[in-house]
């Protein structure tokens, strides 16, 4: 049934879309529907109450006809090698449409950090880095921060890769701490990236940002700098935001600076004072002119996308639309900027620090804003302009781009 596909089965199944567009031989469609290289790792870490906890990783390469494979570490407790095969497709093609010399990779652990203590969580990323160590690199794999790992864990990461090797290597692992080469903009360049793609959008569809609604499902990282990037810059009016427990609303916008706080202060958004307590599916189906769904996969469906009633929906979130509300919603005119576009920000930015990295010249924080802002916005028109010439949707459209790229590059080198 539809709704019980998993992640890299509706991976494929947006990647099918475009390989019939692209009208591509069996054969290079055979190659770019599963992974170069799946790898599984067990470690060992010796815990606080001095027990030794097996925990099991993944690291999935994906395609690196474009360049070295790119892409995060997730610590979560119901991590899967699927999950992490979905992700690490989905990668290859944000590397792609964003026009990066980049592949598609990711990793992961399962485990529940929130239980862990610092010392446990380092002996973990060590240990994760120690299993891997021939398999990654500044020129042949190069990880970052992704659900519940973060700067400090990729310090660690980037430290223990140097001492194995011999050698200072910052461009190992990207979202580092920038007193140990991490760049300037990478806590907000997923949220950055988003609104310069909602603000391109805006101009084909005659919206304007100083007068619109604003929805948010998910007020972590991404979602919360959207909110209050949104609100700074166009001047927009948040009027729901949510987490994991639930969401609030005022129809006369939030503070999401205020939200944030409150949030930090109680864990949960609930209660918040002069808002009303919502449900993130009511949260869904808000009349909005933009919705973020910023946090989990596959939220929006067959069962709720004719009850969504947003002009624009900007997927901050991997994959938070699955394929059949993909159709649904473009049959009602709903436009998706969809993740392999709309959240490649952070990426890009990662992208920013490898090369910092490399050539060891670091660029002040306007710069990379500029260069973001140049390198999402093309990006955007390349596929806005795919999409018009083909009358189709924009997530089909970035696939069309990105995998006429990667294909492009598998030829060069010989591969088909």
């Amino acid at each position: 049934m539809e709704g019980k596909i998993n992640l890299f089965q509706m991976a494929q199944k947006q990647l099918d879309k475009s390989f019939e567009k692209l009208n591509l031989d069996t054969n290079i469609q055979s190659i770019l529907r599963v992974p170069m290289k799946e790898i599984h790792i067990s470690i060992p870490v010796k815990m606080d109450n001095g027990n030794i906890n097996i925990f099991k990783g993944f690291r999935v390469q994906y395609n690196n006809a474009l360049g070295p494979f790119k892409g995060g570490i997730r610590f979560h407790p119901n991590e899967t090698i699927d999950t992490i095969k979905a992700l690490s497709c989905w990668m290859t093609w944000k590397c792609a449409v964003a026009n990066l010399p980049f592949g598609g990779g990711k990793g992961g652990v399962i485990c529940e950090p929130r239980n862990m203590s610092d010392r446990e969580l380092e002996k973990l990323s060590r240990g994760y880095i120690d299993l891997l160590s021939d398999e990654i690199g500044p020129e042949k794999d190069i990880p970052a921060p992704d659900v519940y790992t973060n700067s400090k864990i990729m310090g660690w990461m980037m430290d223990e890769f140097s001492k194995i090797k011999g050698v200072n290597s910052p461009g190992v692992i990207t979202g580092k701490p920038i007193c140990i080469g991490g760049s300037q903009g990478r806590e907000d360049a997923t949220a950055r990236g988003a609104i310069y793609c909602v603000r391109e959008a805006s101009k084909y569809l005659n919206m304007d940002l100083s007068n619109t609604t604003v929805a948010i499902s998910g007020y972590g990282n991404a979602g919360s700098h959207m909110a209050i990037l949104m609100k700074e810059i166009f001047g927009s009016k948040i009027v729901a935001v949510s987490d994991s427990r639930g969401g609030i609303y005022n129809k006369d916008g939030l503070d999401p600076k205020g939200v944030l706080e409150y949030k930090y202060k109680n864990n949960s958004l609930m209660d918040f004072p002069d808002a009303e307590n919502i449900t993130n599916e009511e949260l869904l189906e808000l009349k909005v002119d933009i919705l973020c769904p910023s946090s989990l996969e596959g939220i929006i469906t067959e069962k709720n996308a004719n009850n969504i009633k947003c002009k624009v929906i900007a997927e901050l979130a991997n994959g938070p639309t699955n394929p059949s509300a993909d159709e649904i919603l473009f049959e009602r005119g709903v436009t998706i900027i969809p993740d392999i576009l709309c959240n490649s920000g952070g990426v890009i930015v990662s992208y920013f620090e490898w090369v910092q990295n490399i050539c060891g010249y670091y660029w002040p924080l306007k710069k990379v804003y500029q260069n973001l802002d140049r390198q999402i916005t093309t990006a955007f028109k390349n596929v806005m302009s795919m999409a018009i010439k083909n009358n189709i949707c924009l997530r089909t459209s970035a696939y069309m781009v990105a995998v006429k790229k990667v294909v492009e590059a598998m030829k060069s080198r010989g591969w088909v």
